[in-house]
């Protein structure tokens, strides 16, 4: 497309970036873990839908907002960061229910895992600032229509990633359906628990890129 440069490295780039471990593929995994592929997936689309938001916003320049105003992305850094929080605390918290039934958060709505997907994508400032700082680097200075080489190349980086998040709520579901791993379901939702804690202090204390 004109006005867009080393299309084949900002691909492979986009690759290496969505496997990388973050809040989204801990929120897969998890609700994959509990309640199977389906909801799994499911999470991974409302991830996918989130990263629309970033993607609309970073294309209309709002995203540089985030950029420049300290008190903007303070506002969203403690939001995201409160929400992630949360759900690590009803992770850890959770009791685990007698029987062969062993569930951290108690098995939900799709449209309410949906939800939870596109929150946790939405309320993370980084996903914004990383398409601001990202994205720029492949589109042509020169480019007639910038904001269409952004949501072009929005678009194919976040159809890779939800595929990839797709693959690992289908890995993660045949996990659960493992003999015996209802067992040790309560410790992984302790571990996912602790993982989201860590992420969200983590988004506390980041500053700006």
């Amino acid at each position: 497309m004109p006005g867009i440069h080393d299309l084949w490295l900002f691909v492979l780039a986009g690759l290496l970036l969505n496997i990388t471990p973050g809040p989204d593929m801990a929120l897969v995994i998890g609700r994959s873990l509990r309640d199977g592929t389906r909801a799994g997936a499911v999470a991974a689309l409302g991830i996918g839908a989130g990263a629309f938001v970033h993607i609309g916003a970073a294309a209309l320049g709002l995203s540089v907002i985030l950029s420049t105003s300290a008190l903007a992305f303070t506002i969203v850094k403690w939001v995201g960061a409160a929400y992630l929080v949360i759900v690590g605390l009803s992770l850890l918290l959770s009791r685990p229910a007698t029987g062969d039934r062993a569930v951290a958060l108690a098995p939900a709505r799709l449209g309410t895992v949906f939800l939870q997907g596109f929150l946790t994508n939405v309320l993370n400032p980084k996903v914004a600032l990383f398409f601001l700082a990202f994205l720029p680097q492949f589109i042509d200075p020169q480019a007639p229509d910038k904001a269409l080489a952004f949501v072009v190349l929005g678009l194919i980086f976040n159809v890779t990633g939800t595929a990839w998040n797709l693959c690992v709520a289908w890995a993660a579901g045949l996990m659960s359906r493992m003999q015996g791993f209802s067992t040790v379901r309560t410790w992984l939702d302790r571990a996912l628990g602790a993982l989201f804690l860590g992420l969200g202090v983590r988004l506390a204390l980041s500053e700006r890129l």
